[in-house]
């Protein structure tokens, strides 16, 4: 998270600056839906509207479809055709002359001869005939039905449908996981920044009266018009502060609405409170810490067991398929196309059962086995890879809250001696015993260190959500 030091305001991450849209329309023309949210609140309401969260739920619902196409190569394959054919010219097949040797074999038996009186005998070669077959109209209907009855693949499809459901929702925690820690960053140093414009506040009031006692002291005589200039500056420099920090702030509210998934036109009221007390609360005992806390080492668990599902299918893919298919029809053939008059149709059907064996695809199946394997090794290497970032993730995010915890404490100790030495110096100045640059010394010092608190509590918000998110215990 960027954010600009000794200037007393804040940059938070990932916010757009949107012109304020509400100020810009009348009660008339927008209607504005009033939102007051503590942060689960918005963590809740960013579930349901973030794009990139309803983005991942859509692909659970696509998964679901996926599931549901693999499911359906378990079920029965039905199939009805109907159809009719014209034969302009019906296909003429060429065969050998069966009807002559038979005529010739009746002469033969029956002792005719020829013209010249000679007994008939049998050619050497009849020669071919030329026939159609079939008529120039044909028509048929029927229904065919295949069953798939064991095929390795299709049944480990059907074993990894839970854990592909699971790999789905996963994401979607591991996304909501992402947007959470955000919206816990930006809602907190949201509701904290209510006490930087209380000290910027603070500091107006006090140059207020300070510019009131500086022209009085001018009236008696013991101070100058540069003085009185110079207070002027100072007071003109904070109220200036001032917008900047309320513009920020405005900016960071639309930023959260855009985070979560609401319409920048709606109002959004914060209602959570934040002390020091709270941000130290006691989460840095980390002993009880386990990575099945964190949802991106469960993800890439159910990614290694679909590794496994994947090694498994292509070896059952060696095993012989077997499947059973059925035919019934009826076929007709006409002269004229008239197959809804008088006529007969003749029936056909069949029973197949088919058993395919797989002996040899060039080692296919084995290259696909050995592919699965490798990309389950790097699954596996991933997965520590993980284990060791989340260690260091942990590690660096301890190390980062309890330096930002103690330099938030610091800073307020510091606030507060820079707060006493003004007040005594105004008291001193008020008296005559103390001079103009003093007490402007005194304001300079107590401005840096209420800037420098105000950096230190940001920082500490953001150590603290980074902490929870490394351990697993952001709810």
């Amino acid at each position: 998270m960027k954010r600009v030091r000794n200037k007393g305001r804040i940059l938070l991450t990932g916010l757009f600056a949107f012109p304020l849209l509400a100020m810009a329309h009348g009660p008339d023309t927008v209607r504005v839906t009033k939102h007051e949210f503590s942060i689960q609140q918005a963590v809740e309401y960013a579930k349901k509207n973030n794009m990139n969260v309803k983005n991942a739920l859509v692909d659970v619902q696509l998964q679901e479809q996926v599931n549901k196409e693999v499911t359906s190569n378990a079920y029965p394959h039905i199939n009805g055709s109907i159809g009719t054919t014209y034969n302009p010219s019906v296909a003429v097949q060429v065969l050998p002359n069966f009807i002559s040797p038979a005529t010739y074999q009746v002469l033969i038996d029956q002792g005719i001869k020829d013209g010249n009186g000679n007994a008939i005998q049998m050619p050497n070669d009849f020669g071919f005939i030329a026939a159609q077959f079939g008529t120039r109209f044909s028509a048929s209907a029927g229904v065919s039905l295949s069953q798939l009855l064991f095929d390795g693949q299709v049944f480990v499809g059907l074993q990894a449908r839970d854990a592909t459901m699971r790999f789905s929702r996963k994401n979607v925690e591991v996304t909501e996981e992402i947007i959470k820690a955000n919206i816990y960053k930006i809602y907190y140093q949201l509701v904290v920044s209510k006490t930087q414009v209380e000290l910027l506040d603070a500091n107006i009031s006090r140059f207020d009266k300070l510019l009131y006692d500086t022209r009085e002291i001018y009236k008696a005589g013991f101070a100058e018009q540069l003085d009185i200039d110079k207070v002027n500056v100072g007071l003109t420099n904070l109220q200036t502060e001032r917008r900047k920090v309320l513009n920020t702030i405005s900016n960071g509210y639309y930023g959260l609405k855009i985070l979560i998934g609401m319409p920048v036109s709606d109002e959004l009221v914060l209602t959570d409170k934040l002390s020091d007390e709270q941000i130290k609360e006691g989460i840095l005992e980390a002993s009880d810490f386990n990575y099945d806390s964190r949802k991106e080492y469960q993800y890439a668990q159910i990614g290694k067991e679909l590794n496994q599902y994947n090694i498994r299918r292509y070896t059952l893919s060696k095993l012989p398929t077997v499947s059973l298919n059925a035919n019934y029809a009826k076929n007709a053939q006409r002269v004229k196309w008239n197959f809804f008059g008088r006529g007969e149709w003749f029936s056909v059907s069949s029973i197949n059962l088919n058993i395919a064996v797989p002996i040899f695809n060039g080692f296919f199946t084995k290259t696909k086995i050995q592919q699965a394997k490798l990309e389950l090794q790097k699954t596996e290497n991933q997965i520590e890879g993980l284990k060791l970032s989340i260690d260091n993730e942990v590690a660096v995010a301890k190390n980062n809250f309890s330096s930002a915890i103690a330099t938030m404490d610091f800073q307020k100790r510091n606030m507060e001696l820079a707060e006493k030495i003004y007040q005594q110096t105004k008291k001193k100045y008020e008296m005559g015993t103390g001079s103009q640059t003093e007490i402007n010394t005194a304001q300079t010092d107590l401005k840096a260190a209420q800037t420098n608190y105000i950096t230190a509590l940001y920082d500490a918000i953001v150590a603290r959500v980074d902490f929870m998110k490394a351990t697993g215990k952001l709810q």
